[in-house]
């Protein structure tokens, strides 16, 4: 009854866990045991429901976080001065309600009770290696040709398991790629240096490998050919009582990733 009078929301809640929000947290500080400052608390929280301010603590991979929300950051708080990000980056999949977070972006997250998703773009995979690996080397002409080359893959942190992709072409075929485990890693950033270094071969999202397509340190193996890793997407706590600032950034990063290139980065390889 009082965060729906006060129109603020006053704790993350969950079927498994119930914390304070930072609204709530600075209103059981200023109420004390005083009536007078109970009411005064009231009065002052009402007035800035409307007003993007506070800490916003966002979750998100070093990858997509640095390189692809960061550079938002600059227009994002020239609108909103009174919001104070603080973000952390890591390869992890948070739970919003019970860690404190506003909100976190990523991809193939567990949608747990109480939090919901807005898809943000559509994220393909590439085969890239370097020039220095394919020297004297054949171009793989389908992705069945990967298995006569030395592969860089991932072991997922979450699962311990090493993924098998699927590659499809432009018709729709689809093959599973056979690729050899020669190096695991449990990064993808060290994946990108493994291929960089000439090591051999991987499968790695389109956004991370495309600077470096376009500088030649990589080579695009398969140009007609990609794995589909499903949407990116930005999570946050029920709408109800939405914290002003929670609001404002989710649909900043929303318009950005639809009004600019970056949606094109994550999917736009294959033209």
């Amino acid at each position: 009854m009082l965060e729906r009078n006060l129109g603020v929301r006053l704790f993350h809640r969950s079927t498994r866990n119930l914390t304070l929000t930072e609204e709530g947290e600075r209103f059981l500080q200023a109420i004390g045991s005083n009536l007078d400052e109970l009411q005064a608390s009231i009065a002052n929280i009402s007035a800035q429901r409307d007003e993007p301010a506070g800490i916003l603590k966002v979750s998100m991979s070093p990858t997509l976080g640095i390189g692809f929300v960061m550079p938002l950051l600059p227009d994002f708080l020239q609108r909103y001065p009174l919001i104070r990000p603080e973000w952390l980056f890591e390869n992890r999949q948070v739970d919003l309600i019970a860690e404190g977070f506003d909100a976190a972006i990523g991809g193939g997250f567990e949608l747990l009770p109480g939090v919901i998703s807005r898809s943000l773009a559509t994220l393909h995979l590439v085969a890239v290696a370097s020039p220095d690996y394919m020297a004297g080397r054949t171009a793989p002409d389908d992705p069945a040709a990967l298995a006569d080359m030395e592969g860089i893959v991932m072991r997922q942190q979450r699962t311990g398991r090493i993924p098998t992709r699927i590659m499809r072409n432009r018709t729709g075929v689809e093959i599973p790629v056979p690729i050899r485990q020669r190096i695991v890693v449990n990064d993808p950033a060290a994946m990108l240096q493994a291929a960089l270094l000439g090591l051999g071969v991987t499968i790695i999202s389109a956004p991370v490998a495309l600077p470096h397509l376009e500088n030649g340190n990589l080579i695009r193996l398969l140009p007609d050919w990609y794995a589909d890793a499903g949407p990116v997407s930005i999570y946050y706590a029920s709408r109800t009582l939405l914290p002003a600032k929670t609001r404002v950034f989710v649909d900043f990063i929303a318009e950005a990733f639809r009004q600019g290139k970056l949606a094109h980065s994550f999917a736009g390889v294959l033209g």
